[in-house]
């Protein structure tokens, strides 16, 4: 599953806050956002694709999740934020080698292929790892350890990157074959940029297996390398991309552009990314995994960075001049995507508001960003109560049926959709800002949900409004148009 992941430390940010964000590029899956409270969590959990059933522990926290509408592939919760503000996403697919796969075999399912058989379960992967972690855990550095002993019990079956943030840090894990994994913590000034690869490029082993202060591994990694015969660097330098990832030609169209493009967005003066004397070109393998942006990165920012299509360049697709580059690379914001979410978790608030989700469904290059307050015991129904019938009483259907209508028509379209992303941003935030105000003045922190009532019913308003404009635009561009004048 192709998504793409950015991660904000909190010096990096503009208001001190944490960011981890992703785009949930499914097959057009239909999400939706819900709070799941500690009753319905179950005690064992079973996974619909691997079968594996695990014992979860006693006292889970409630948590909000992005599962999709339709439970016949499992939960896939996506992303979420719990009432102890750690927030996760789950999970960013990444690249792996033969060497690492050989030496540590996925873990899959394998059905009877006789009646004497019986059947083995598979490890865990991205339809599972939100539910059995988010609840249970009380910091980003928790996530990490909690996630790291599933792993080395119960193995994956896919390879995968997984982000944890609090208050204070950011944290980043990638699985390494079927039981592995190594995490690091990202430095606070940074934002990470990680798009469908292995992405770490520097990791220090004597931290790891030392004071642990910033990076996390499995008990046996530095044994598993040497065994195996998986470092290929040169000089005693230790790059994990390196030795875990992948360098194909694949990647160079759909994965090492979209690390590029964001990585110009963040630095465009510390770095040089076009013309002859570039540092880096769209098909870089080099890319650094985490960057110093230029300047202080706001939630606008992670949004424009997720919707981005190479606008600017030459391999921008909505372009009206034939570069003989347009839609070469894999875009970021593309169509299939199910849901993106920004959890942000804000340090000058009381503890009760710190975890704001920040939620997008369908293609973000169309669509619009609402914050929400996540300690709520439940979420409007404009998010929650998503039909896998097309409707427009959901923001879910009324985003994807904006982006289905402007893609076709983008040039007459998007005046409408930057004005509807821009008023629902602005809006979002001036709600944001005044129940911030109200709950920290009267310590009423049940005014959290009516907020979000509200920021639900502006959405509804402006996507309607939106939708009717781009649905209009679409009509007067059909094909089988004809005017006559009856003189």
């Amino acid at each position: 599953m192709g998504c793409t992941t950015v991660l904000v430390g909190r010096n990096a940010s503009n208001d001190h806050s944490t960011m981890i964000a992703r785009t949930d590029d499914g097959f057009f899956d239909v999400k939706k956002l819900i709070v799941v409270e500690p009753k319905d969590q179950k005690k064992i959990y079973k996974s619909v694709l691997s079968h594996v059933q695990i014992e979860l522990p006693e006292n889970p926290m409630r948590y909000t999740a992005c599962p999709s509408v339709d439970p016949k592939n499992g939960i896939w919760a996506a992303t979420g934020i719990n009432e102890a503000n750690v927030g996760m996403t789950a999970t960013e697919t990444i690249t792996s080698n033969p060497r690492v796969l050989a030496a540590d075999p996925l873990v899959e399912l394998q059905k009877p292929r006789t009646r004497r058989d019986k059947e083995v379960p598979g490890g865990i992967g991205e339809e599972d790892i939100v539910v059995l972690v988010l609840p249970y855990i009380r910091s980003a550095r928790e996530g990490v350890l909690r996630l790291g002993r599933l792993l080395e019990e119960f193995g994956t079956y896919e390879s995968n990157g997984i982000a944890f943030n609090d208050e204070h840090e950011v944290w980043w894990l990638e699985t390494i074959g079927g039981h592995h994994w190594m995490a690091r913590k990202v430095p606070d000034e940074a934002v990470v940029i990680n798009p469908n690869q292995f992405g770490m490029d520097a990791f220090d082993l004597e931290d790891a297996f030392g004071k642990q202060e910033a990076h996390l591994c499995s008990s046996d990694l530095r044994e598993f390398i040497e065994k195996n015969h998986l470092d290929l660097n040169q000089g005693g330098r230790f790059n994990p991309r390196d030795i875990f990832g992948s360098h194909t030609d694949m990647d160079h169209i759909y994965n090492t552009p979209r690390a590029w493009m964001m990585g110009r967005y963040l630095t465009p003066y510390s770095h040089r990314w076009d013309g002859d004397q570039a540092e880096f070109t769209p098909e870089s393998e080099n890319i650094p995994w985490a960057l110093v942006p230029d300047r202080r990165v706001a939630v606008e920012d992670v949004k424009a960075m997720l919707s981005a299509h190479y606008q600017g360049t030459p391999y921008n697709p909505y372009s009206n001049q034939d570069t003989g580059k347009r839609g070469m690379y894999r875009s970021i914001g593309i169509n299939r995507t199910g849901v993106t979410s920004v959890c942000q978790i804000r340090s000058d608030v009381p503890e009760a508001i710190k975890g704001l989700e920040w939620i997008c469904f369908g293609s973000t290059t169309f669509d619009a960003l609402l914050p929400v307050y996540t300690n709520v015991p439940r979420m409007p129904e404009y998010l929650s109560k998503v039909t896998l019938d097309t409707s427009t009483e959901n923001f879910y259907w009324g985003s994807r049926l904006i982006g289905a209508l402007a893609d076709h028509n983008y040039a007459s379209s998007i005046q409408h959709v930057e004005r509807y992303q821009n008023a629902v941003m602005t809006k979002g935030r001036q709600l944001v800002r005044e129940y911030d105000e109200r709950m920290a003045a009267s310590g009423d922190w049940s005014l959290a949900s009516e907020a979000n009532e509200k920021l639900c019913d502006m959405a509804r308003e402006k996507t309607i409004q939106t939708l009717n404009k781009v649905l209009l635009d679409a009509s007067q561009h059909m094909k089988n148009g004809y005017n006559r004048a009856d003189n």
